[in-house]
């Protein structure tokens, strides 16, 4: 059966204090409601809509950048959370199907927990309604149920005091057939406390229709909804907890595992070890057997097999750290292509490079690669050795097995198997220093004397 998402990402998040809108704020690198869309990539959803409100001018951009695909629909007027669903009901006309129903700042369903979701709606189910067992059911909406069928969903402030006593509560993730959905949303009326149209009362007015309700449980983090600061920062806890968890069930070692940062895309291979105080950005691959040293940050990269990173290395995007290649102390990689075996140790700023295989760059090396207004690209061809506090000035190849004299500044190619040295020559004068020296003191002594007087 086909399948649709409605996301629902309207809200303002007043609790952020904050002028970005609360669905676009992060976690592991990716906006929480990125998060959302993504937790149903498992269901290959055949539609997503979704469901903008304030800060609609940034949110969707960022929706349609990520997924092209995504359908924008804006709530001008928001009345809750039944009227935010029916704006979606133009968008999915002639659909037919399944609607799961999330929430963009609720980043962590799982994929196993929508694919139970399904699994109901297929046993026989016309209304899913995800709940969870809260620890403290506080302020959530309470699923009230018997012999296994839902009954109603009870907003707490509505409901009376046996069903606050109820721990059984609600997520507001909904799975439900298109046209019983937006059947049942046409019936909603705002007869409550604030008055809105809630979502929930779809359970009510589907078994009041002879339709069949039914639960489907999971684990109340994965319902954690984000609406202030303190909320992000614990999510952030949650998907770190988890993803330090599964790196080393999956085969590599975290030395100080709750000092290490992952995004939501980082992939590590078997027998990857990790120092302490590492971060990973978005789009990093680490193949079997690297090591990533202490105090590294890396960032839209490849390292390839058996390379070391670090420590204190920066891997900026566009890299590609070749099998068995270093990268070691305080150096920086941006847009360079590091071949095998080579070696770049130490204090080294390497960008718009490539480096052949085995080659081995001082240190202090600097590719001069940007002039001002353009980028311009360093070659350094195989075996080739880098003399210590080299500047090579882009555009500019080094041959395979060439040399450059320690200090020296190549503004020119130089062939293959080639020495260039491009430095002052060194001059020394006998005797000058002392004399030096006395001028020096005299000078000195001239205007301590001027500030006395």
């Amino acid at each position: 059966m086909n399948l649709a998402l409605v996301v629902l990402a309207a809200g303002q998040g007043t609790r952020m204090k904050s002028a970005l809108p609360k669905v676009l704020h992060e976690v592991a690198g990716a906006s929480l409601v990125s998060h959302a869309i993504h937790s149903a990539d498992d269901l290959s959803p055949d539609r997503v809509v979704v469901v903008v409100g304030h800060g609609s001018e940034l949110v969707g951009p960022a929706v349609e950048k990520e997924f092209p695909g995504a359908e924008i629909v804006v709530q001008t007027d928001r009345l809750g959370t039944a009227h935010a669903v029916g704006q979606a009901q133009a968008a999915l006309k002639g659909f037919g199907g399944d609607i799961i129903v999330l929430y963009g700042d609720t980043p962590f369903i799982r994929p196993e927990t929508l694919t139970a979701m399904r699994q109901a709606r297929a046993d026989g189910a016309d209304v899913v309604v995800l709940g969870f067992d809260a620890a403290v059911p506080g302020k959530y909406g309470r699923l009230i149920a018997e012999k296994g069928k839902l009954l109603r969903i009870v907003e707490a402030k509505d409901a009376s005091a046996d069903e606050l006593a109820v721990t059984l509560c609600n997520s507001g993730v909904i799975c439900a057939d298109r046209a019983v959905l937006f059947d049942l949303i046409s019936k909603v009326g705002n007869e409550n406390a604030a008055k809105e149209y809630y979502l929930t009362d779809i359970v009510g007015l589907a078994n009041d229709a002879g339709l069949g309700c039914a639960t489907v449980t999971c684990d109340e983090a994965e319902t954690l909804g984000i609406n202030s600061r303190v909320e992000l920062a614990q999510a952030e806890a949650v998907f770190q907890g988890r993803a330090r968890q599964d790196a080393m069930v999956n085969g590599a070692t975290l030395m100080a595992p709750e000092t290490v940062y992952f995004s939501v895309d980082t992939d590590l291979g078997r027998d990857v070890t990790v120092e302490p105080n590492v971060v990973f950005g978005r789009n990093v691959r680490v193949e079997d057997k690297a090591t990533i040293r202490a105090f590294s940050h890396l960032e839209d990269c490849v390292i390839r097999a058996g390379a070391t990173i670090g420590p204190y290395a920066r891997i900026r995007p566009g890299s590609d750290i070749g099998e068995g290649a270093r990268v070691g102390n305080f150096v920086e990689t941006k847009k360079a292509s590091v071949a095998k075996g080579a070696k770049i140790n130490h204090l080294s700023y390497v960008g718009d490079a490539t480096v052949g295989a085995d080659a081995n760059i001082g240190a202090g090396t600097v590719t001069c690669n940007y002039d001002g207004v353009l980028k311009h690209k360093t070659e350094i061809g195989a075996g080739a050795f880098i003399g210590t506090n080299s500047s090579l000035v882009a555009p500019v190849k080094i041959g395979d097995g060439a040399m450059t004299a320690a200090g020296s500044v190549i503004t020119k190619n130089v062939p293959d198997d080639s020495l260039a040295v491009a430095r002052a020559p060194q001059t020394v004068r006998e005797g000058v220093v002392s004399r030096l020296r006395q001028k020096l003191l005299a000078t000195k002594k001239k205007r301590d004397a001027q500030k006395s007087s």
